[in-house]
């Protein structure tokens, strides 16, 4: 097949030094801020601009086998699944990891093996993996990562993770605070939402058991609701609401309740009079509503923080303990 000609021939790292007037080697010096080696400003310079000149970006892949180690940090997650709350703090968990020299890409593959999804992280070579959803983490994955050269293994998970640093985050703790707020101002019959977009079930599962383990306590019940993140499906599930006999609900984070919320209120179901509503994440948009939304806090850590840990751990195999992820229940007028 004849070569297309419209297809642009690739920059390479020769072509900026053919511009600049400098060696290939002074040019990866400038363009990877190599330490102990002293360029001039005004060569350096020359070498910029040439690369912008060239539209010339260095190769992450090859710059990792010369340096000998990746500067890459592997965030698995699903999209849907991080939410507001924690794809903000993930904005700042990257700049802060920039700050050490890291690159921080998320990993929306979905495996139902933990070992395969080891597997997988591991053909990228990264510096450190860094588990949202912690959880699913075994310490065989963590132990075939290391073997593939993966010296930083950070997660977020209920219970510690052998060979893993772990920042003790509990979704259960979230659905159990919910519950004991809504029985405690008199609610006996909770709902617990189970969203339905995808990615979601690994932490809408332990949210619902936490709600049973605290109505199995009391003389309460739960019930799980499905509800998808459509007006279409909230209109439906609120028409339905009355035959449900549910007096409260937790409706997974503020996203969701906020959209139930308006539902019921549309379909004329009175809250908090005949359902209270309880979300989670506490969100701006959350003591807004009208009445404004009973939520649960979540204390993230400082992500200064956590990027401090994922460089020590690279660098020294060992990090300081980390604070857990606390729930605080914020009454507000939807309870």
């Amino acid at each position: 097949m004849a070569k297309d000609a419209h297809v642009p021939a690739t920059t390479t790292s020769a072509d900026v030094a053919r511009l600049a007037g400098v060696s290939r080697a002074t040019v990866s010096f400038v363009l990877n801020d190599t330490q102990g080696h002293r360029v001039s400003a005004a060569t350096r310079a020359r070498v910029l601009d040439a690369a912008r000149q060239l539209g010339y970006v260095p190769h992450a892949a090859a710059r990792s086998l010369r340096a000998g180690r990746s500067n890459l940090v592997l965030m698995p997650s699903s999209a849907s699944a991080i939410g507001r709350l924690v794809s903000d703090w993930v904005d700042d968990l990257h700049g802060e990891l920039d700050r050490h020299g890291y690159t921080a890409v998320l990993h929306a593959g979905r495996f139902a093996d933990p070992l395969d999804a080891a597997r997988a992280w591991a053909e990228l070579r990264p510096a450190a993996v860094v588990a949202l959803d912690g959880d699913r983490f075994t310490a065989q994955a963590a132990d075939l990562l290391r073997r593939a050269g993966v010296r930083g293994l950070l997660a977020f998970a209920a219970v510690p993770v052998e060979g893993v640093h772990t920042v003790r985050f509990d979704h259960a703790h979230i659905g159990a605070t919910a519950a004991e707020h809504l029985i405690a101002r008199g609610r006996s019959r909770i709902g617990v939402v189970m969203p339905q977009e995808r990615g979601l079930a690994t932490l809408a599962r332990p949210r619902l058991a936490g709600a049973e383990s605290v109505a199995a306590r009391h003389m309460a019940t739960v019930t799980p609701v499905e509800l998808a993140y459509t007006r279409e499906s909230a209109t439906a599930l609120a028409r339905r609401w009355p035959s449900l006999g549910l007096d409260a609900v937790f409706a997974y984070n503020d996203e969701y309740a906020t959209l139930l919320l308006h539902a019921l209120q549309s379909e004329g179901v009175s809250v908090p009079d005949e359902v209270a509503i309880v979300g989670s994440d506490d969100l701006v948009l959350s003591a807004l509503q009208q009445p404004a939304l009973t939520t649960v806090r979540l204390d993230l850590p400082d992500p200064g923080r956590i990027a401090d840990a994922v460089h020590e751990l690279v660098e020294m195999g060992t990090a300081p303990a980390l604070p857990a992820i606390e729930a605080v229940l914020v009454h507000r007028q939807t309870s």
